[in-house]
This record gives structure tokens, sequence and C-alpha cells, in this order.
């Protein structure tokens, strides 16, 4: 009898302890995704970083962010870095759009899921999704702000506007650059709007880096070359770097007195210092874009390609990346100046007023 009850009391422990290395599979490790974001410089990838980071958590997964520092080769060699530690899906950022090509492929070789986020990886066959926003949209908002605000659809004019554009090899700036053009066009056709300078085309008035110091020199030079005699109405400027650049070369000059006001200056991003300016009265306006939205879409694909699932997209278009046409999702961009700034920022709680302290 004593031994009948040993061997049932052995047995419970054998089932026991078997029962918790089976508990102990079924509670593995979790995935990793990881995130590659161009820089940490600015406050929108911070954003990108606190989103992204926010929604792939909640879906249960550790997040490996890291940071390009405004380097290709630094970029992708951190992102070899997270296919060899393995993770089970890349999210990515590109610096420069054209230089990911080798770490894509090798991320199919592992079977690794790759999306394309903010920037579109171009060149590779191994990228079907695009978390994006509304590329030449956010021109078209940008052109169009200027277009409302100097009247010119009403028949006033002319004004005299410069263009100072995004960095040629950024894929994204192409975009805002037709998206702003097809809104300019007919009115630096019948004269209402005029370029002293005559630098409209993207390769002449792009922004290589999207250095807000070599907007600030290219605006010295026009200038003083174009603008002895004449003021400058507005600048068409792609991103807050480089309107906060334009606007030092402008004040440089005289402009932002009460007898020489500064120009309508554009821009996109919502970065901390523009948003200062534009309280400040000198950046004109900026072009906010819910990068939230632009996360959760991320997550959402990458999540159901981890999972061998396809995508569900309710509403998406497609942009070529030289090989292969690519489903992107969009988020729609939204003017952002000194009127509609609690709204959009503070009152949504995308930033505290704490922050621009």
């Amino acid at each position: 009898m004593k031994k009948t009850v040993r061997r049932l009391m052995v047995t419970c422990m054998v089932l026991g302890m078997a029962a918790m290395a089976l508990g102990g599979c079924s509670s593995s490790k979790k995935k990793v995704i990881g995130v590659s974001l161009p820089t940490q410089d600015l406050a929108r990838t911070q954003k990108d970083q606190e989103y992204l980071t926010k929604y792939l958590t909640e879906m249960g997964y550790e997040v490996n962010v890291q940071f390009g520092k405004g380097d290709a080769n630094i970029q992708a060699s951190s992102i070899e870095n997270m296919i060899t530690s393995g993770v089970a899906g890349l999210i990515i950022s590109p610096f420069d759009s054209s230089s990911m090509t080798k770490v894509i492929e090798l991320a199919h070789e592992n079977n690794i899921p790759v999306i394309s986020y903010d920037s579109l990886c171009l060149n590779t066959e191994y990228i079907d999704y695009y978390s994006a926003d509304d590329l030449e949209g956010i021109g078209a908002c940008q052109a169009q702000y200027i277009v409302d605000h100097l009247g010119v659809a009403e028949g006033k004019g002319p004004f005299n506007i410069e263009i100072v554009a995004g960095d040629p090899a950024d894929n994204n700036a192409t975009y805002f650059y037709k998206g702003a053009m097809d809104v300019l066009s007919p009115y630096l056709e019948d004269g209402s709007l005029v370029v002293p300078s005559g630098q409209i085309e993207f390769a002449v008035c792009g922004t290589p880096e999207w250095d807000g110091s070599k907007a600030q020199s290219r605006m010295d030079s026009i200038l003083s070359t174009y603008y002895t005699d004449k003021r400058v109405d507005a600048v068409l400027t792609q991103n807050d770097g480089i309107a906060l650049g334009a606007i030092s070369s402008l004040k440089s000059v005289g402009y932002g007195s009460s007898d020489m006001p500064l120009p309508i200056t554009t821009g996109q991003d919502c970065d901390i210092a523009s948003i200062k300016s534009i309280l400040a009265g000198e950046q004109t306006m900026t072009v906010f874009k819910d990068i939230s939205v632009l996360a959760k879409n991320a997550a959402d694909v990458i999540d159901s390609l981890v999972k061998g699932e396809e995508p569900k997209l309710e509403n998406y278009t497609t942009f070529n990346n030289g090989v292969k046409d690519v489903k992107a999702t969009l988020v729609i961009p939204k003017a952002l100046d000194k009127d509609n700034c609690d709204e959009l920022l503070f009152d949504s709680g995308y930033y505290s007023k704490d922050m621009l302290k």
C-alpha cells in the first residue's frame, strides 16, 4: 500500500514538472520588431519612436529602435545587426531611399518581413507595404496655403515667391514638390506668381540632406542677387528645418520689421523650434501629419506579416519604388498656423505646452 502511494506521489510530481515545462514553452520569449529611423535629432522622429513602441508593445512585441544618425551606412549596419539578432519583422524609414536594397534582400533571405515607413525604400522587390503620408497632398497643402493667404485666386498679385524644396535623395521630396507645383503652376503661368531667381526646377531648388544651413546659404545668394530692388512675398519651404534656415537668411537682410514683414513661409513636421517660431509670428505655417495614425498603420501591417497573414487595408494607394508598385496606407495632412495650433497640438495631447519652454 505504501509503495503504491509512493508511486502515485512520484507520478504526480513528474506530471507536475512536465506541466510546468509545457507551461514554460507556451510562455516563450516575445518576438522582437526592429525599427530603423533615420535620425534622433528631430522632434518628429522622437514621436515616431514613441508611437511605434506604444502600439507594437500593446500587440505583445518587444521593440528594438535604432537610429541611423543621418548616415545611410550607419543605418544599414544597424539593420544588419537587427537581422543577425533574429528580429521577427522590420520597419524601415530610410535616410537615403536608395540605400536599403542590400539589407532588405538580406532580411528576405532570413524570412524577415520588411515594410517602409514614412519614406519609401527604392529599387527592391522585397517591399510590399508602405505606411505613408499623403505626400503630394503635403506639397499641395503648403502651396494652397500660400495661394489662399496671398489671394492670387481672387486676382491679386503679382507676388514674388521662391521655392526651397527638399532633399533630392529623399524619394518623398519629389512627391512634395510635384504636389506643390500642381497648385502653383497655373499662377506661375499667368504671372500672378513670379520667381525672380528663375530657380523653379526640382534639381535646382532641392536642399541636400534637408539641411537648414544649406537652405540659408542658398537664400542668402538669392536675396543678394535678385532682390536688391524688390521684396519676397512667399517662400515655399518644404520642411521646418529649411524654413528656419530661410527665415534666418531673410532676417539677416532686414525682414521681420514693421516696415519689412517676413514673407509667408511654409514647413512640415511640427518641430518644436518651428512651433515656437510660428507662435512668435515668424514662420507662418507647418503641415501637421498625425504620426500616431502613421505608426498605427505600420504596426498593424507588420503584425499581420509576422503572423503570416495578408494585411487588411481598407483604403490604400500605390507608389512605384522603381521595381514594383507598393501598397501604401495614407495619413491626410493638415495646415497648422497660429490660429489652430492649440487645437491640433495641445488640446489633442500631441504635445504639451511644457515642451515649448
